[in-house]
């Protein structure tokens, strides 16, 4: 049994005084849940803030971008070593707003997977199609497409030390969410994709799924067999929302053993 994991993805909100309410509301709530492990991705200036408010409880903390330099004169850019300095156990790679708006191509996206893994961070590769894709049919070429481009670089043994999100573009901030049948089918493959490099990082590697994941449907989004948790945006900034997300998935794992 894999276990579960939600990790909240604030984008570019928060503040100092929001950041510190929430996280000191959100810490008791996930505090003894077992089978579960439970992340934040905060904006770069406040790394190291909840770097802070999170060292000695149960969330691990996380970036939501990482360049695919190690240093130099890249002006804006930050790079893997440096959230490592501020304790980032995750980083997420190729979320789509990341490809859309700053042209991160499927080679980048490669570029800052090997990136994190070098800073010794977990990368949290995101794969997902448009809805014209979706409606074109060709849903499983655009996964294919972006999973082969990592897949062809790092090697399937890099798996082991990384996260798969599929996100639905159509369903990310929109109130949409894939049907569980839609979801399934997509993580199905994505694993069944993985086996034909190994079939044993396959089973272990943890495929989360990110498009308006709320507490109303957590629970069954995450009863399905091949997801693994979820990808959380809008709703993991309210600390009883996130953390009944995190209940749903610790409860659906026990129900499934």
């Amino acid at each position: 049994m894999r276990t579960k994991l939600v990790v909240g993805n604030w984008k570019m909100n928060g503040g100092l005084a929001e950041n510190e309410r929430l996280l000191k509301a959100l810490i008791p709530q996930v505090e003894g849940l077992e089978g579960i492990t439970v992340g934040v991705c905060a904006p770069f200036p406040y790394l190291a803030q909840i770097q802070s408010l999170l060292l000695g409880t149960p969330i691990a903390s996380g970036a939501q971008a990482v360049s695919h330099h190690s240093s130099g004169a890249y002006t804006g850019e930050v790079a893997g070593a440096m959230l490592s300095d501020f304790g980032c156990r995750f980083v997420i790679v190729g979320h789509s707003e990341r490809r859309a708006m700053y042209g991160e191509s499927d080679e980048v996206v490669a570029d800052k997977f090997i990136a994190a893994q070098r800073a010794g961070l977990t990368p949290i590769l995101c794969v997902g199609e448009l809805l014209e894709e979706r409606q074109r049919g060709v849903t499983e070429k655009v996964i294919a497409r972006q999973l082969d481009a990592v897949v062809s670089r790092v090697g399937i043994a890099a798996f082991e030390n990384a996260v798969l999100a599929y996100e639905p573009v159509w369903a990310i901030g929109t109130g949409q969410t894939a049907t569980p049948e839609q979801a399934q089918a997509v993580h199905a493959f994505i694993r069944d994709r993985l086996k034909t490099q190994d079939k044993n990082v396959a089973e272990r590697v943890l495929i989360l799924y990110g498009g308006s994941v709320k507490a109303s449907n957590a629970a069954q989004l995450c009863s399905l067999p091949d997801v693994d948790g979820g990808l959380v945006g809008g709703a993991s900034l309210s600390a009883q929302e996130f953390a009944d997300i995190c209940r749903a998935a610790v409860s659906e794992r026990i129900n499934k053993i």
